[in-house]
């Protein structure tokens, strides 16, 4: 196999994966953080893959030119357009419930369980907190283009 070839085939086996994440996705909106992350850095390795890919266009097939499209209008229609926003929507409701929650609690003559509940209530905010903001510098990175 050529380099041309290994290339085309390592850009489609990773759109093909990214296409799988996408079906699971629209069907689970209740994605752990961990799951979150997993799936922002999977869009950015393949948005990169695929403008690196266009830069070297000139000795690349029509075949991987036309699959580079494919998956660019896939991400903007199925992750820009939709996945995304619901994930910012449930982030920002479960930090919003979260410090309610926390905000709500008495925090006078609490035994050594509740406050060992609490603080893990507020690593959870936390963790939660800042995937937010890992979530907003890819929208960022949406208004720049």
């Amino acid at each position: 196999m050529t380099s041309d070839e290994d290339i085309s085939s390592m850009f489609s086996s990773e759109s093909q994966k990214l296409k799988n994440l996408f079906d699971t996705t629209d069907s689970n909106f209740d994605m752990n953080i961990h799951e979150i992350i997993e799936t922002y850095y999977h869009v950015m390795n393949v948005s990169s893959m695929a403008t690196m890919l266009k830069q070297q266009a000139h000795s690349e097939s029509k075949d991987l030119m036309n699959k580079i499209q494919e998956t660019e209008k896939l991400i903007s229609e199925r992750f820009d357009s939709v996945i995304h926003p619901k994930i910012m929507e449930k982030l920002s409701t479960s930090i919003q419930e979260l410090a309610q929650n926390l905000q709500s609690r008495n925090s006078t003559n609490k035994s050594k369980e509740e406050t060992e509940n609490d603080a893990k209530l507020f690593d959870e905010l936390r963790e939660k907190m800042s995937t937010k903001e890992f979530v907003e510098q890819y929208a960022n990175g949406l208004s720049d283009d």
